[in-house]
């Protein structure tokens, strides 16, 4: 596969899920992004928005493997990674046999992740980490490509258990699910629920999948364009010198080194995406949101300030820009 293969194959996925979902471009093309990334995506939006049909639209058009794993606090570790079963041979002798879980998958849609018990999050998020998972003294690589995209529900916070900041720094991107526009709403209500959008075109495979994600990986940075995405994480940092006033004053963490290599990663796979053989600022300013909303932690009068994270980082882009 070439550029222009990478180009042209990404805009017609891009265009085929358009056909199912409504609106949404930029929460498509961003969980694109992440997956031509090798990053794994944080959803967060209250029901009814299309979450689940985003990721399994994704799953057909690729002729990806989907599994979904609905969370809830009674869910084991061995739910989603697997168990050893005994198992019966027809001369009766008896084995334990590994019985894979629903992380066995390209495509896992880890549904209201935070309902389940920090135990059972952290089975997920090592598959996600690792792509490997142990079970029954053995470690089972995972398959390839693997993209994780969990949900967690903003409004119903009783009784869920919220993930911890060293767990959501393992997600590439955090995107923000809004509620559709009055024309797309229109749009969607005008939908019979009961029909078919018809056979969905596959337009790439897995192992197309992963050459795309080697071309991506080879887009050169110019160094004053990486330099921006290492001022733009120090200046995240309260104690730094490149902080501006509002993280002074309001932010308790700054973003980890993790950040800076995803926002490069996807950085590389949007500049292809938009045509181009080379990361431009404007790559950097997009998907900053993205990549530091979660993994920015306010102090307590930025909670009580009600400070806007999103509005933190336009921020953060102002006082680095003297790059440009």
């Amino acid at each position: 596969m070439d550029i222009d293969e990478f180009v042209d194959k990404a805009r017609q996925i891009e265009a085929e899920i358009a056909r199912v979902m409504v609106g949404q471009k930029q929460i498509i093309r961003h969980s694109l992004i992440a997956l031509l990334a090798g990053g794994n995506v944080l959803l967060e939006g209250v029901p009814g928005l299309g979450k689940t049909m985003l990721v399994k639209t994704l799953s057909q058009v690729l002729s990806l493997d989907f599994k979904r794993v609905q969370f809830t606090p009674d869910l084991m570790p061995a739910d989603i990674v697997g168990t050893s079963i005994i198992s019966e041979d027809a001369e009766g002798r008896r084995a334990f046999q590994f019985q894979p879980g629903p992380v066995f998958a390209n495509i896992v849609l880890a549904d209201e992740i935070n309902r389940a018990t920090p135990k059972t999050q952290s089975a997920l998020l090592e598959a996600m980490q690792e792509r490997t998972v142990t079970a029954g003294g053995k470690t089972r690589k995972l398959p390839h490509p693997f993209f994780v995209l969990a949900t967690q529900n903003p409004l119903e916070m009783e009784g869920t258990y919220p993930l911890p900041e060293a767990q959501t720094d393992r997600f590439l991107f955090k995107l923000l699910v809004e509620f559709p526009a009055e024309e797309e709403l229109a749009a969607i209500i005008s939908r019979d629920m009961a029909s078919d959008p018809g056979d969905l075109e596959r337009i790439a495979s897995g192992e197309e999948v992963l050459a795309m994600r080697d071309i991506a990986a080879g887009v050169p940075v110019a160094e004053r364009v990486n330099r921006r995405i290492v001022k733009l994480v120090l200046a995240s940092h309260p104690d730094s010198p490149y902080a501006p006033e509002i993280v002074r004053k309001y932010v308790r963490y700054g973003a980890s080194p993790r950040a800076g290599q995803a926002l490069l990663a996807g950085a590389r796979v949007r500049a292809l995406m938009e045509g181009r053989y080379n990361v431009a600022f404007a790559d950097i300013e997009e998907l900053a949101y993205p990549v530091l909303r979660h993994r920015i932690i306010l102090n307590f009068e930025g909670e009580a300030e009600g400070i806007k994270i999103d509005d933190l980082i336009g921020e953060l882009l102002a006082a680095t820009n003297d790059e440009r």
